[in-house]
């Protein structure tokens, strides 16, 4: 018998349609994973079942939880199901949290609005809960705060807000997405355990199908506001019908064409026993302060027209090692040369050695000025320029480099929130490409976009290198998109480089231990459907 049972869903906002006729059903104890692209609909679906919807909503259906309608729920009613019944893990957790509780006081807090304990009790709750997903008393104190934590803690810490009650229904969206592949295999083990151990129901929210095929019981495909296809997991799969789920499923495991070989062997950038320090709070008035070294003699060389990845767990130090080379923190220790030109952090960097760098951040909305139109923001790099364009002629460049990116001239009169994420990241991308540097730093850059989006931008990628003779620097936890794009790629471990090679053979026949974790962690699609020999 099905224990969540949503049927004939319609939800419109201010008369646009979002969801048409959305129908499933998950049993207790079962993990559904509900798949589709940005825009699909998978988490308005499960707003809809919390109930957390934006004025001007209309909703007609059912949506049933062990056999009560919610739809029918007044506000106070549903105020007592969410966080008792139903829970929700969100995408980022650190806007889930309040900075400035306690990861205890913000724990207990659901016990206490429910009223199920008095604050003692909480408390105790509140310690039991947190050990659960993995965050012992010894380790985390419930007096710790979320700024105090890695990305993965402050996710343990939103599972166990959203577990402290036991729920029977458990709601994830993306809880994922933004954690290294390390981090990630224990997010999902932690995930599942708890389906196992308390027969709760969950409904998983994701775009990455080698997650959901590892992971889930039953797969929802949704597009467009519509379920276009669904059925048990490794059935679907040995069996698919739409025509979006077979584009779903070579997207995910699309390979760019890389080209033949490109470039010199000159070198472009070069890391000579690189060291960056941080200094720590004294323990005491007096006492001497403590050191953390997040960089810690790091060498290596990137030549003209290469692509050179770096991957590692959250705090191995691969953002530090970027902030150096892009002259935006000092070394302690060694140096950084462009094209033989030492970089100097501050604003002792010449203008023509910092126009060779160019960075793409993960989350292209954050990194533009949301004021601006996308013809100023494209055109920002051009004061690293010893003549900028003016005129006529700036207007043709940044039409010219959003050309290059596949977007329109007309685009460059658009605000940046008129755009999907793929249009924002090649906006980015268009932005790095307009003063012509040598070197474009890609920072987690297509992390967090859907897959077939991401194929069109690794396509994208791959072309403008092999046009251009770029070179790349390709940061990224998502292990399949570097061995998909790079020529050799670098580990990081402790602020140190612990393996190195040709991206190929790295990956085929890794030599350290802490490769071979990061490499078995990672989500594969084909593997998951190997094991069930579909």
């Amino acid at each position: 018998m099905s224990f969540l049972q949503i049927e004939n869903l319609i939800l419109s906002i201010h008369g646009i349609p979002i969801l048409k006729d959305v129908s499933l059903s998950a049993a207790k104890g079962e993990i559904i994973g509900v798949i589709g692209e940005s825009g699909s609909g998978k988490s308005m679906t499960a707003f809809s079942v919390m109930d957390l919807l934006p004025a001007g909503t209309k909703l007609n259906g059912r949506i049933a939880l062990d056999g009560e309608d919610l739809v029918a729920k007044t506000e106070a009613q549903m105020c007592g199901i969410r966080g008792n019944d139903i829970g929700m893990i969100f995408q980022e957790p650190m806007t889930a949290l309040n900075p400035v509780k306690t990861i205890g006081d913000q724990v207990a807090e659901t016990v206490l609005i429910h009223g199920n304990a008095d604050r003692r009790e909480a408390t105790a709750i509140a310690r039991d809960t947190l050990n659960r997903v993995g965050l012992p008393a010894e380790q985390f104190p419930l007096s710790r705060f979320p700024h105090e934590l890695s990305g993965g803690q402050r996710q343990r810490v939103v599972i166990a807000m959203a577990i402290a009650l036991r729920p029977k229904l458990l709601i994830a969206d993306e809880p994922t997405t933004a954690l290294d592949v390390t981090t990630q295999a224990q997010i999902l083990d932690l995930l599942k355990k708890l389906v196992a151990e308390d027969g709760m129901c969950l409904m998983l929210i994701t775009h990455d199908l080698g997650v959901v095929a590892e992971v889930a019981d039953h797969i929802v495909i949704m597009k467009d506001g519509e379920v276009v296809e669904s059925g048990e997991t490794h059935a679907l799969f040995r069996n698919m019908q739409h025509p979006y789920t077979k584009a779903l499923f070579e997207a995910s495991s699309h390979v760019p064409d890389k080209g033949e070989e490109r470039g010199s062997k000159m070198p472009l950038l070069e890391v000579r026993n690189a060291i960056r320090d941080y200094t720590l709070p004294r323990k005491t008035v007096f006492g001497k302060p403590q050191t953390f070294r997040a960089v810690n003699e790091v060498s290596f060389v990137l030549h003209d027209g290469e692509n050179l990845g770096l991957v590692g767990e959250s705090g191995c130090g691969k953002s530090t090692l970027t902030r150096a080379i892009l002259g935006l923190e000092a070394l302690q220790g060694g140096e950084i040369r462009i094209h033989d030109v030492p970089v100097e952090a501050g604003t002792h960097m010449p203008r023509e050695l910092r126009r060779k760098m160019q960075v793409v951040f993960q989350d292209p909305y954050g990194s533009f000025n949301p004021r601006h139109k996308v013809a100023r923001l494209v055109a920002e790099p051009f004061h690293l320029l010893e003549t900028e364009p003016h005129g006529a002629a700036r207007r043709k460049a940044v039409e010219e480099a959003l050309i290059e990116v596949g977007m329109q001239p007309s685009d460059a009169d658009k605000y940046i929130h008129e755009f999907s994420g793929g249009q924002r990241q090649r906006i980015a991308i268009a932005r790095a490409l307009i003063i012509k540097p040598d070197l474009i730093i890609l920072d987690e850059a297509v992390s967090a976009l859907d897959v077939s989006i991401r194929a069109q931008i690794l396509d994208l990628l791959a072309d403008l290198s092999s046009r251009l003779n770029l070179s790349y620097l390709f940061i990224s936890h998502d292990l399949s998109v570097v061995r998909s794009v790079t020529d050799r790629v670098m580990v990081m471990k402790s602020g140190e480089i612990v393996e190195s090679g040709e991206t190929e053979a790295v990956f085929t026949d890794p030599q350290h231990e802490y490769t071979k974790t990061l490499i078995a962690a990672a989500p594969s699609l084909q593997d998951a459907l190997e094991k069930e020999n579909i």
